[in-house]
Protein backbone atom coordinates (compact mmCIF):
# COMPACT_ATOMS: atom_id res chain seq x y z
CA UNK A 1 0.00 0.00 0.00
CA UNK A 2 1.03 3.72 -0.70
CA UNK A 3 -0.88 6.18 1.04
CA UNK A 4 -1.63 9.77 -0.53
CA UNK A 5 -3.72 12.54 -0.91
CA UNK A 6 -5.99 13.49 -3.81
CA UNK A 7 -7.10 16.98 -4.63
CA UNK A 8 -10.07 17.61 -6.92
CA UNK A 9 -9.26 21.05 -7.99
CA UNK A 10 -12.80 21.89 -9.68
CA UNK A 11 -14.04 21.61 -5.71
CA UNK A 12 -11.41 23.72 -3.48
CA UNK A 13 -13.09 26.63 -2.89
CA UNK A 14 -10.12 27.97 -0.83
CA UNK A 15 -12.33 27.82 2.47
CA UNK A 16 -9.62 26.91 4.53
CA UNK A 17 -10.88 24.61 6.82
CA UNK A 18 -8.85 21.61 6.36
CA UNK A 19 -5.78 24.40 7.57
CA UNK A 20 -7.93 24.65 10.50
CA UNK A 21 -8.61 21.24 11.20
CA UNK A 22 -5.17 20.34 10.77
CA UNK A 23 -4.08 22.78 13.09
CA UNK A 24 -6.65 21.37 16.11
CA UNK A 25 -5.90 17.77 15.46
CA UNK A 26 -1.63 18.80 16.13
CA UNK A 27 -2.23 20.53 19.20
CA UNK A 28 -3.59 24.26 17.89
CA UNK A 29 -0.18 25.81 17.14
CA UNK A 30 0.56 25.03 13.74
CA UNK A 31 -1.49 23.64 10.74
CA UNK A 32 1.13 21.28 8.74
CA UNK A 33 -1.51 22.12 5.72
CA UNK A 34 -1.70 25.72 3.77
CA UNK A 35 -3.55 26.85 1.27
CA UNK A 36 -2.23 28.35 -2.21
CA UNK A 37 -4.07 30.78 -4.24
CA UNK A 38 -3.05 30.59 -7.63
CA UNK A 39 -3.20 32.85 -10.65
CA UNK A 40 -2.61 32.85 -13.87
CA UNK A 41 -3.19 34.13 -17.81
CA UNK A 42 -4.61 31.18 -20.46
CA UNK A 43 -5.30 33.01 -23.58
CA UNK A 44 -6.26 36.27 -21.98
CA UNK A 45 -8.28 34.58 -19.68
CA UNK A 46 -7.70 34.73 -15.87
CA UNK A 47 -7.36 31.09 -14.42
CA UNK A 48 -7.51 30.29 -10.97
CA UNK A 49 -7.48 27.66 -8.41
CA UNK A 50 -6.78 26.71 -4.73
CA UNK A 51 -3.56 24.72 -3.80
CA UNK A 52 -4.15 22.81 -0.15
CA UNK A 53 -0.83 21.24 0.57
CA UNK A 54 0.75 19.56 3.00
CA UNK A 55 3.24 16.64 3.56
CA UNK A 56 3.22 14.65 0.40
CA UNK A 57 4.78 11.68 1.42
CA UNK A 58 7.13 11.23 -1.57
CA UNK A 59 8.03 8.43 -2.74
CA UNK A 60 11.88 9.64 -2.44
CA UNK A 61 11.61 12.32 0.40
CA UNK A 62 14.68 14.75 0.57
CA UNK A 63 14.03 15.43 4.63
CA UNK A 64 14.65 11.49 5.09
CA UNK A 65 17.67 11.84 2.73
CA UNK A 66 19.08 14.88 4.57
CA UNK A 67 18.19 14.88 8.33
CA UNK A 68 21.92 14.51 9.91
CA UNK A 69 19.85 13.17 13.23
CA UNK A 70 17.97 10.77 11.71
CA UNK A 71 14.21 11.50 12.87
CA UNK A 72 13.14 10.89 9.25
CA UNK A 73 11.28 7.20 9.09
CA UNK A 74 8.72 5.48 6.26
CA UNK A 75 6.13 3.09 7.54
CA UNK A 76 5.09 0.46 4.70
CA UNK A 77 2.34 2.08 3.78
CA UNK A 78 4.36 5.22 2.69
CA UNK A 79 3.64 7.63 5.24
CA UNK A 80 6.74 9.74 6.33
CA UNK A 81 7.10 10.01 10.04
CA UNK A 82 8.93 12.73 12.17
CA UNK A 83 9.87 11.98 15.52
CA UNK A 84 10.27 14.78 17.54
CA UNK A 85 12.74 12.89 19.80
CA UNK A 86 15.53 12.93 17.80
CA UNK A 87 15.15 16.41 15.75
CA UNK A 88 17.15 19.24 17.15
CA UNK A 89 15.52 21.55 15.31
CA UNK A 90 18.37 22.42 12.77
CA UNK A 91 15.59 22.78 9.98
CA UNK A 92 18.11 20.98 7.57
CA UNK A 93 14.61 19.63 6.60
CA UNK A 94 12.41 22.59 5.90
CA UNK A 95 15.02 24.22 3.58
CA UNK A 96 15.52 20.55 1.63
CA UNK A 97 11.72 19.92 0.78
CA UNK A 98 10.69 21.52 -2.63
CA UNK A 99 7.38 21.99 -1.08
CA UNK A 100 8.19 23.34 2.57
CA UNK A 101 6.39 21.04 4.21
CA UNK A 102 8.01 20.38 7.35
CA UNK A 103 7.44 23.66 9.45
CA UNK A 104 9.52 25.16 12.61
CA UNK A 105 7.93 24.92 15.62
CA UNK A 106 9.49 28.06 18.06
CA UNK A 107 7.57 26.82 21.22
CA UNK A 108 9.40 23.91 21.04
CA UNK A 109 12.18 24.46 18.98
CA UNK A 110 11.49 21.30 16.87
CA UNK A 111 10.44 20.46 12.96
CA UNK A 112 7.22 19.17 12.73
CA UNK A 113 5.04 17.56 9.60
CA UNK A 114 1.85 16.60 8.52
CA UNK A 115 1.83 12.35 9.16
CA UNK A 116 -1.05 11.88 7.47
CA UNK A 117 -3.08 11.25 11.01
CA UNK A 118 -1.35 8.35 11.40
CA UNK A 119 -3.49 7.95 14.65
CA UNK A 120 -6.69 8.51 12.96
CA UNK A 121 -5.67 5.97 10.08
CA UNK A 122 -4.76 3.32 12.71
CA UNK A 123 -8.30 3.95 14.04
CA UNK A 124 -9.63 3.31 10.97
CA UNK A 125 -10.72 6.93 10.39
CA UNK A 126 -9.43 9.38 8.04
CA UNK A 127 -6.97 12.21 8.49
CA UNK A 128 -8.77 15.13 9.85
CA UNK A 129 -8.36 17.69 6.95
CA UNK A 130 -10.09 15.27 4.63
CA UNK A 131 -12.73 15.02 7.10
CA UNK A 132 -13.00 18.46 7.54
CA UNK A 133 -13.54 19.54 3.69
CA UNK A 134 -17.01 20.45 3.34
CA UNK A 135 -17.30 20.07 -0.34
CA UNK A 136 -15.07 16.53 -0.46
CA UNK A 137 -12.64 17.87 -2.47
CA UNK A 138 -9.69 16.32 -0.71
CA UNK A 139 -9.63 11.99 -0.65
CA UNK A 140 -7.23 9.71 0.54
CA UNK A 141 -5.51 7.96 -2.14
CA UNK A 142 -3.90 4.20 -2.05
CA UNK A 143 -1.38 4.90 -5.29
CA UNK A 144 -1.91 1.30 -6.20
CA UNK A 145 -5.80 2.26 -6.99
CA UNK A 146 -4.15 4.75 -9.64
CA UNK A 147 -5.80 5.52 -12.55
CA UNK A 148 -3.30 6.95 -14.87
CA UNK A 149 -4.33 9.55 -17.47
CA UNK A 150 -7.06 10.73 -15.09
CA UNK A 151 -6.09 12.11 -12.35
CA UNK A 152 -2.39 14.65 -12.61
CA UNK A 153 0.80 14.61 -10.95
CA UNK A 154 1.70 18.01 -11.29
CA UNK A 155 -0.36 21.34 -12.03
CA UNK A 156 0.52 24.55 -12.03
CA UNK A 157 1.63 26.30 -9.27
CA UNK A 158 3.10 22.95 -8.09
CA UNK A 159 7.41 22.63 -7.63
CA UNK A 160 9.00 20.44 -9.60
CA UNK A 161 8.13 16.60 -8.60
CA UNK A 162 10.08 15.09 -10.21
CA UNK A 163 12.90 14.41 -7.91
CA UNK A 164 10.97 13.70 -4.72
CA UNK A 165 8.19 11.84 -6.77
CA UNK A 166 5.39 13.03 -4.01
CA UNK A 167 2.10 10.77 -3.22
CA UNK A 168 -0.08 13.70 -4.63
CA UNK A 169 -2.08 13.75 -7.27
CA UNK A 170 -4.90 16.23 -8.75
CA UNK A 171 -8.86 15.58 -10.26
CA UNK A 172 -9.38 18.75 -12.89
CA UNK A 173 -12.86 18.68 -14.16
CA UNK A 174 -12.49 19.83 -17.81
CA UNK A 175 -15.14 21.82 -17.58
CA UNK A 176 -13.29 23.84 -15.28
CA UNK A 177 -16.64 25.38 -13.05
CA UNK A 178 -18.42 23.58 -10.38
CA UNK A 179 -20.71 25.47 -8.54
CA UNK A 180 -21.98 24.48 -4.89
CA UNK A 181 -25.46 25.21 -3.28
CA UNK A 182 -25.94 25.54 0.63
CA UNK A 183 -28.51 22.24 1.38
CA UNK A 184 -29.48 21.18 5.25
CA UNK A 185 -26.14 19.30 6.21
CA UNK A 186 -23.59 21.14 4.70
CA UNK A 187 -22.70 22.16 0.87
CA UNK A 188 -23.77 20.41 -2.28
CA UNK A 189 -23.01 20.13 -5.85
CA UNK A 190 -25.13 22.57 -7.54
CA UNK A 191 -26.82 20.09 -10.77
CA UNK A 192 -28.37 23.28 -12.51
CA UNK A 193 -30.69 23.76 -9.85
CA UNK A 194 -30.17 27.03 -8.97
CA UNK A 195 -30.17 27.64 -12.57
CA UNK A 196 -33.58 26.38 -13.16
CA UNK A 197 -34.85 28.60 -9.92
CA UNK A 198 -33.77 31.32 -10.70
CA UNK A 199 -35.28 30.98 -15.00
CA UNK A 200 -38.66 29.99 -13.05
CA UNK A 201 -38.48 33.17 -11.02
CA UNK A 202 -37.93 34.95 -14.49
Amino acid sequence: MALGFLLDLSRCTGCRACETACRYEHGGVLAFRRVQRVERQVAGTLQLCFLSLACNHCEHPECFRVCPQRAYSKRRDGVVLHSPGRCNGCNTCIRACPFQAPRYNPLTGKTGKCDLCVHRLDAGLSPACIEACPVKALHLLDLRAEREGVWQRWVYGLSDVSLTRPSLRFKINPAGRRYFARRPGGLREDKGEGRRRRADAG
